[in-house]
């Protein structure tokens, strides 16, 4: 918890905030705390007392703010859930309450934290980010909270992907979260096998298979409730299949998985919908179907300026360069042109 209160303190501060985003990203840093106590079966506090709101408002309280990033992305949201954490989450973490509560406690916050270095890395701030899911894997052992601590390890892992690191402490990584998330509800155990297929891709094709195999068929199984640590929809099923079998140099099959995401995708996850449109366009050209993928950079063009997002940033710089070589194409050329007004 001082872990937590002294990362938010300075996150907040303009001062600080400089330093801590200015961090490099680590793989050596990714040093875990272990799981040691039995996984149980812990009550949610009764909602009329006062340990019970107060896990059910951090509760809804994610939801919020998860849904706002997913259309206005992690950027625009992100000080704001720094904010609740500091007050009034750490007070109520910082008060004495019986061990049974505060490890519900615990856990919530630990969701919250996790949501909050998801959208850090959103943000860019990659080092920062790391230090926050770091906290909640920590925060989510003490609270002996398994699903959240699969999620925490399954964060972890796809956040270094995403950076474009795939050794072999990734894939382990992988590995113990969809290990971890064995003694969780069957839609945590698809969300991490989706992203150990993923990671598995770049190692071993048989392996990375047999985990997507598995991801589809627990996700057929699960019940899930809405929300961000209830719930994986199809359409980030659809989204990591394609990311596997485009790893795996399977890139037709990359772009069908790609495009039924984006079908299954609402008005209001623009994040994830301009983030598919940029990686089904790249794939698409790759392919030498210039046409089919000036199509979807149009609509991505159309979305990026209503997102404050780092990673759709970078998804346009990767379509400047993309696209440098077509400039004599003149639909890629206005394509270029708008891209030159955005920032």
């Amino acid at each position: 918890m001082r872990t937590l209160s002294a990362l938010l303190q300075g996150d907040l501060d303009p001062g600080w905030r400089r330093l801590l985003t200015a961090g490099v990203y680590s793989l050596t840093a990714l040093t875990l705390p272990t799981l040691d106590r039995a996984p149980r079966n812990i009550p949610v506090p009764v909602a009329d007392t006062p340990l019970g709101a107060r896990v059910q408002q951090m509760d809804a309280m994610a939801r919020q703010f998860a849904d706002a990033a997913k259309t206005h992305g992690g950027g625009a949201v992100r000080t704001a859930l720094a904010g609740y954490l500091t007050h009034p989450v750490t007070t109520w973490l910082h008060t004495p309450s019986p061990e049974q509560a505060h490890r519900q406690l615990l856990a919530a916050a630990a969701r919250l934290t996790l949501l909050l270095g998801t959208m850090t890395a959103d943000d860019g701030a990659d080092a920062l980010a790391q230090h926050y899911h770091l906290t909640a894997a920590h925060m989510a052992a003490d609270a002996g909270d398994p699903a959240v601590y699969a999620i925490a390890l399954r964060s972890m892992a796809s956040h270094a992907t995403d950076l474009g690191h795939h050794t072999l402490s990734v894939l382990h990584l992988s590995e113990q979260a969809a290990d971890t998330a064995r003694r969780a509800p069957q839609v945590t155990c698809a969300y991490a096998q989706a992203h150990l297929a993923t990671a598995a891709a770049h190692h071993d094709r048989h392996t990375a298979l047999t985990a997507l195999g598995a991801a589809e068929r627990l996700h057929q199984q699960a019940d899930s409730v809405p929300g961000p640590f209830t719930a994986y929809p199809l359409a980030a099923l659809h989204y990591q299949r394609a990311q596997t079998l485009r790893a795996l140099g399977d890139t037709a099959g990359a772009i069908g998985a790609y495009t039924a995401s984006l079908g299954l995708r609402t008005p209001a996850e623009r994040h994830a919908s301009t983030l598919t449109r940029a990686a089904l366009a790249e794939t698409l050209l790759a392919q030498g179907h210039l046409d089919a993928a000036l199509a979807h950079w149009t609509r991505f063009l159309n979305d990026y300026p209503h997102l404050d997002s780092t990673r759709t940033t970078h998804r346009l710089t990767v379509m400047r360069r993309l696209l440098a070589a077509h400039r004599r194409h003149r639909p890629a050329a206005l394509a270029l042109e708008r891209a030159a007004l955005l920032r």
